[in-house]
């Protein structure tokens, strides 16, 4: 038997702006697309730093996993991609302030740009319980 692919959409976090969903859910799994620092409304961030980028982008993917069931304790892989390797250190500290106890496994992509000058791009595979 072949799980139907469930597309997830929630308007508290930006609407894809391309040919994608948000997530995609099949069965327990949940994959959620990559998530830039764009506020739900499309107004712009209060500034521009890295510390506010990487916690909308957070937010956003935060967002997505809980209007598919989910909390961060189902998330199973996280992909962070930041411009700069100098930011890896404020990255940590401030993934670690928003998921808390939740320790998904994760990489950290150090890139030297990603779409519209951002500084940061998170992506998330979660098994959410049935």
């Amino acid at each position: 038997m072949t799980d139907k692919l469930q597309p997830i959409l929630t308007p508290t976090a930006p609407a894809p702006a391309g040919h994608y969903s948000q997530a995609m859910r099949s069965g327990n799994d949940l994959y959620i697309s990559g998530q830039l620092p764009i506020r739900a409304d499309k107004a712009s961030l209060p500034d521009m730093g890295f510390e506010t980028q990487a916690r909308q982008a957070i937010a956003n993917m935060l967002a997505i996993l809980e209007a598919a069931g989910g909390q961060t304790q189902h998330l199973c892989r996280v992909t962070a991609y930041i411009v700069g390797v100098d930011n890896w250190p404020e990255f940590n500290r401030i993934y670690g302030e928003m998921l808390g106890d939740a320790r998904p496994a994760r990489t950290v992509v150090p890139v030297p740009e990603l779409h519209y000058g951002f500084l940061v791009e998170v992506d998330a595979i979660a098994r959410i319980p049935a």
